[in-house]
């Protein structure tokens, strides 16, 4: 991109065309080489350009409106099918609910992207084949492989959305940074929706009651259940034609909570210590431990993003490290009650999965926090640390698909 930017710095008309195929490649790049370009007179227009701050909402073209407020119905009408075709909701939601909003968002970012068919056929052909595997699974409450199916099944969802977020160049590192930004903006974007229809809710419901009418149950079986499946859909499309909305407010997040969750972390850690709580045989314990560790994990690698985006401060970055030091303690005795209690008392499919999902995010913690402390002592560039998590991310992908489609016939369906 940076070298057909400087090729047709003097054509207005293919500027126009690099930066509509493909405008978010197009500002980072830009940016990158704009300091040496000040001066010129349309490199200084396009900066004003693409840096113009303004309150007005882009509502962008009133087809991707209509699009988007397709894939809103749509997602509200997956969210129903039990309710409409009177099947159980136990069965439908676990294997389904990656389902309802996830292939939606898919489908909008490889139209956005232009993807090549090639890839938009292998990205839709293991969406079908992941739709038709976990919904045959044999049903049954007492199978732990088909929980931990469910379970991973929206992960792989996850990283095929990443596919068509990062466009035709799967090996782009900095769209793939890109696109763990743009969930840590989703997740901003997506509450404040949710906290806005649930205001509006409330005062929905409780007008209603004033005139003696309970419309609640009503109101959450059509209204509730498409808002929910809307929100994310919504909210990626606001951050897309908006991104003025949430890119002031998630680095501040980002700053704000790392350093707070360093300190609950280490205050944690002596708590554990001072109740005399065990991992090692505390099954409910261990559970809580590891959901902390991927809350954690998921917290390193957004603020990371951001920092890499923003060009992040010293002192930001040293607490990253610290936090990622400290979580690499509490990865450790994590790993260390799984594998006793495999020593103990055998393999299971959860033991197993937990214990590779354990080893997979001990490994990127350790890179993590090796390249952020060669960041400091200006060895590596904080952009760089944000690529070797946006490398390791197919990785995550591809232990999904191994719990997903091997685990319940390696186990037997247990």
């Amino acid at each position: 991109m940076k070298t057909e930017i400087l090729t047709h710095l003097n054509d207005p008309r293919q500027l126009e065309k690099l930066y509509r195929s493909n405008k978010a490649p197009f500002k980072r790049e830009f940016s990158a080489l704009y300091p040496e370009l000040k001066g010129n007179a349309l490199a200084d227009f396009w900066y004003e350009r693409l840096y113009y701050d303004t309150d007005d909402i882009n509502w962008g073209s009133s087809r991707e409106l209509a699009l988007v407020i397709m894939g809103a119905l749509v997602a509200g009408f997956i969210a129903k099918i039990p309710i409409i075709f009177h099947l159980d909701e136990a069965f439908f939601y676990p294997r389904n609910i990656g389902f309802i909003f996830l292939p939606i968002l898919t489908a909008y970012f490889a139209w956005k992207n232009n993807l090549h068919t090639r890839l938009i056929v292998v990205i839709g052909a293991v969406m079908l084949l992941s739709l038709f595997y976990i919904n045959v699974l044999p049903a049954s409450t007492q199978s732990d492989t088909l929980l931990l199916a469910c379970i991973h099944l929206p992960l792989l969802l996850w990283v095929l959305l990443g596919a068509a977020f990062t466009g035709n160049n799967l090996t782009d590192h900095n769209r793939r940074l890109d696109y763990l930004k743009y969930n840590g903006d989703l997740i901003v974007m997506t509450t404040l929706i949710l906290i806005a229809g649930g205001i509006m809710t409330a005062l929905t419901i409780n007008l209603f009651l004033l005139i003696g009418l309970r419309i609640e149950q009503l109101y959450f079986a059509y209204f509730g259940i498409f808002g929910l499946a809307a929100a994310p859909i919504v909210g990626t499309y606001l951050i897309q034609t908006n991104p003025q909305l949430v890119n002031k407010v998630s680095p501040v997040i980002a700053k704000i909570f790392s350093p707070l969750v360093l300190v609950m972390l280490v205050i944690y850690l002596f708590a554990i210590i001072y109740s005399g709580k065990d991992p090692y045989n505390d099954r409910e314990f261990l559970l809580i431990f590891n959901l902390l560790l991927i809350g954690v994990m998921a917290i390193i690698f957004f603020s990371v993003a951001e920092s890499a985006a923003t060009a992040g401060n010293a002192m930001a970055t040293w607490v990253l490290f610290l936090l990622a030091a400290v979580t690499i303690v509490v990865n450790g005795i994590a790993l260390s009650a799984i594998l006793f209690r495999i020593a103990e008392w055998g393999i299971t499919p959860n033991r197993l999965a937990v214990l590779g999902s354990n080893i997979l995010m001990l490994l990127n913690l350790l890179f993590i926090t090796v390249l952020l402390f060669r960041s400091q002592t200006k060895k590596y560039a904080l952009a760089d640390v944000g690529r070797s998590i946006a490398l390791f991310l197919p990785v995550y992908g591809i232990w999904a698909m191994i719990v997903v489609f091997l685990f319940p016939l390696l186990f037997n369906f247990k």
